[in-house]
């Protein structure tokens, strides 16, 4: 089925191309229960569907280590290997369970710069079925201000979707 992705024309329109890009994930994922395996699609699939993609991927927490997060699977340059709850975008966002959205990184008390091209970023918790963090969804883009209100709900209607239904 992603095969067919690859063929897929997606509208022009932020919130179209999110609408049409959220049901090709469903169905790339239908009957998948491997939760590796549906983070990295989601990365794939988002990151090669949106130009002011520079890096997406997940930071998963890390049952090993309390109120930690290491780098799971994403798309883009090398990444952070490990936030502490707190810390950065990433860490603010796991330590809250609320999205960050930052127009400007630089201006982000405490940001990590895992690469410097950075300017803007948009971080989402990500749930399991019961409630519990897993994840955060993190995009960043070497443009700033690049993510607004219509990336924030989508990619929270996304990540609920794939990772929060039983």
């Amino acid at each position: 089925m992603a095969e067919a992705f690859n063929d897929v024309v997606l509208p022009a329109e932020k919130a179209q191309r999110y609408a049409a890009v959220a049901e090709e994930i469903a169905s790339v994922l239908d009957g998948e229960p491997n939760l590796t395996a549906r983070m990295a699609t989601v990365s794939s699939m988002l990151a090669n569907s949106f130009d002011s993609y520079f890096w997406a991927g997940f930071y998963v927490v890390d049952p090993t280590k309390e109120a930690e997060l290491v780098v799971g699977p994403y798309q883009g340059t090398l990444g952070c290997m490990r936030i502490a709850f707190g810390r950065g975008v990433c860490g603010t966002a796991a330590a809250t369970q609320q999205t960050q959205l930052v127009p400007d990184v630089h201006a982000f008390p405490g940001h990590i710069a895992c690469d410097g091209r950075s300017a803007s970023e948009i971080v989402v918790p990500v749930f399991d079925a019961d409630g519990k963090l897993i994840a955060v969804f993190d995009v960043d883009s070497d443009r700033p201000a690049a993510f607004d209100e219509t990336d924030q709900q989508w990619l929270e209607r996304i990540l609920a979707a794939t990772f929060s239904q039983r």
